[in-house]
């Protein structure tokens, strides 16, 4: 009994909380599902800092992630490695997998995700993904910094690649100049942090985001600024009047895992009672 009641009201239930993003209304209290977009150097990682710092968000970067992978030496990380060894893109379906089981092991339901998806096809996988485990994308902020501010920011640049830590000259530099401030390792310019490659990415970046901000059309938020302490209190803005959350204070959420235990452990109360009352009508 316990068994057929739990694979048929788990499975009702399941049906029944399925959303994709664009069915999220704007008027309830929801969870933090982000996804940021934006030019190389537009500030993503600050935002995602200061979300992280505000919101206790779970921050989930693609290239962190494949970082961490590599350095584990993960059957993932062991199948990435060689791609960007030799410079080149990691395959959709490795990147499809990293974010899939992160997104199942993070425990966490407020989150972002940075720098994946960048193409319609992995937009769509991750749509199904979320869908899986009803917790659907529902705010897609977009950065839009001028041009000219974006390339000196890259211009003064400085990372520690072991750790993936950025420096910046302008607002954000080491304590010791050269220096990462948790090692004191040397920082390193990025082969790529030049205006000509710049021009390049820049040009990638609008092919590949105008699809994505389509396919997003209905939860995209655009915010403008010269400076990450322009463009946040935007962002911040726009997650208090949408999803209803103030920063500290986010609602709680149920995993896939969650429900199942929920239903079972109250069919199992229900089949206990029952028992009971048999034995009870028996003597």
């Amino acid at each position: 009994m316990l068994r057929s009641l739990s694979r048929f009201s788990i499975t009702k239930h399941t049906t029944f909380l399925r959303r994709s993003f664009h069915d999220c209304p704007s008027n309830a209290i929801q969870p933090l599902r982000l996804l940021l977009i934006g030019c190389p150097g537009s500030g993503k990682g600050t935002q995602s800092s200061r979300l992280e710092k505000n919101f206790g968000v779970s921050h989930l970067s693609s290239g962190d992630l494949l970082r961490r992978n590599i350095t584990d030496q993960t059957p993932l990380g062991q199948q990435a490695r060689q791609y960007v060894a030799d410079g080149k893109l990691v395959p959709d379906n490795l990147l499809i997998s990293l974010i899939d089981t992160e997104l199942l092991q993070v425990g966490n339901p407020n989150w972002l995700l940075d720098g994946f998806p960048r193409t319609i096809k992995q937009a769509q996988a991750l749509d199904n993904s979320l869908n899986k485990i009803m917790q659907p994308l529902n705010l897609v902020i977009n950065l839009q910094v001028p041009e000219d501010v974006i390339l000196q920011r890259i211009m003064d640049r400085w990372i520690h690649i072991p750790s993936g830590r950025v420096y910046n000259l302008s607002y954000n530099p080491p304590l010791v100049a050269g220096l990462d401030d948790i090692t004191g390792e040397p920082l390193s310019k990025r082969p790529d942090d030049t205006p000509e490659v710049f021009k390049v990415r820049l040009e990638q970046h609008h092919a590949m985001a105008s699809p994505l901000l389509d396919h997003y059309r209905n939860v995209v938020v655009n915010v403008r600024g010269n400076t990450s302490d322009e463009i946040y209190p935007q962002i911040e803005s726009e997650i208090v009047n949408k999803l209803g959350v103030l920063p500290g204070n986010l609602p709680e959420a149920l995993s896939i895992t969650s429900i199942r235990s929920k239903f079972q452990q109250q069919f199992m109360e229900e089949d206990m009672e029952e028992e009971k009352l048999a034995v009870g009508a028996s003597i």
